[in-house]
């Protein structure tokens, strides 16, 4: 067995959200093969681990994927299926890279379940021991490392008005709404930086009506995308100030998240990338990942790191390079023992983030 052996038998169960038991003892089995104790949590993420004791390093990867089914194949030194990216892949080069983990301290790998949707595989693991530093399993590239991911605020925001004759003078809720979400485009306009990563963004990405009701009513659902150095709380008070008065609901919250280069987890990542040849790129992404959450709760050391090209994220074009999955298995095995080597120092990290 080798990692495309591991990678093929990972995707090989389809595992959107919801339905990820079979593909979780897949984990198990491939994780006991390897020599890793495992076992599956009472959340149903997977969980494996080698060595024991400090320090614990924590590889939290997740194991559903979104809806889709795809034939997994194995073409011209490719594995496609659903999921080999996003993210499979990072699970596999972690297993393969962590086989010989030895410590000192423990190496822990959660296959975490729901990433997609409501991240509920992280959330448990929140209630449970700290880890010491935790590398989350997200493609950035063999060669890259993710340091920085945007939060998130979702929005609904309702309109309702007394219904008129459509050749009235005043507006309808509709007419509201559309007013409504250009003076957020306003507000956004006003946010702009030098780079997208550090600038706030907002799409639209629902609207109903409901015309010809007493009163009538529109409803428009927004995604807010915040950079470092505004909290959620932020971004929605901005919004807040907008003309139009709707009744504002949020539908979710993720804080923004950022580590500095000189992050433990980030040096030993991009220390290793060297090792094999390669020349590191430090990733800032406008999507989300269970980074955002983990981060801010546990303060510790951290970054996003694995194979593949996140431009292939959800497609039907997903596939991963046999020759990636090997040297993120390499760069992984290296970023670990310096982590784990006798007197590291494994401390809180300056974090750049939102407020809770």
């Amino acid at each position: 067995m080798d990692e495309a052996d591991v990678l093929e038998r990972l995707v090989a169960p389809y595992s959107p959200s919801g339905a990820e038991g079979p593909a979780v003892s897949v984990f198990v089995s491939l994780a006991r093969s390897l020599g890793y104790r495992a076992r599956v949590d009472r959340v149903g993420n997977g969980v494996a681990e080698r060595g024991r004791g400090r320090p614990e390093l924590l590889f939290l990867g997740h194991i559903d994927t979104v809806e889709g089914e795809r034939a997994v194949r194995r073409v011209r030194g490719r594995i496609h299926g659903r999921g080999v990216v996003d993210a499979k892949g990072a699970i596999a080069a972690a297993l393969w890279g962590g086989r010989a983990f030895v410590g000192p301290g423990t190496f822990r790998i959660v296959a975490a379940v729901g990433e997609e949707t409501d991240s509920r595989g992280a959330h448990h693991l929140l209630s449970g021991r700290r880890p010491d530093a935790v590398i989350v399993g997200e493609p950035s590239g063999w060669q890259g490392v993710t340091i920085g991911y945007k939060g998130e605020l979702r929005l609904e925001a309702t309109f309702r008005g007394r219904r008129t004759h459509y050749a009235s003078p005043f507006p309808t809720a509709a007419d509201r709404a559309v007013d409504w979400i250009d003076a957020i485009r306003a507000v956004v306009a006003a946010r702009q930086a030098e780079s997208p990563f550090r600038s706030l963004s907002a799409k639209a990405i629902g609207f109903e009506s409901r015309p010809g009701q007493d009163p009538e009513s529109a409803l428009v659902t927004v995604d807010v995308r915040i950079p470092p150095g505004l909290s959620t709380r932020d971004a929605e008070s901005l919004l807040s100030q907008a003309p139009g008065q709707p009744s504002l609901r949020v539908l979710s919250r993720v804080e923004p998240v950022e580590v500095p280069r000189t992050d433990p987890v980030v040096m030993a990542l991009t220390t290793a990338v060297r090792g094999e040849r390669g020349v590191p790129t430090l990733w800032r992404k406008s999507g989300t990942s269970d980074l955002n959450l983990v981060l801010p709760v546990w303060r510790v050391p951290g970054a996003a790191y694995g194979p593949g090209d996140a431009r292939l994220d959800h497609t039907d074009r997903e596939s991963l390079s046999l020759a990636e999955l090997r040297k993120a298995a390499a760069v992984l095995r290296a970023a670990l023992h310096a982590l784990a080597r006798p007197g590291i120092e494994v401390a809180t990290p300056r974090l750049s983030a939102g407020g809770p």
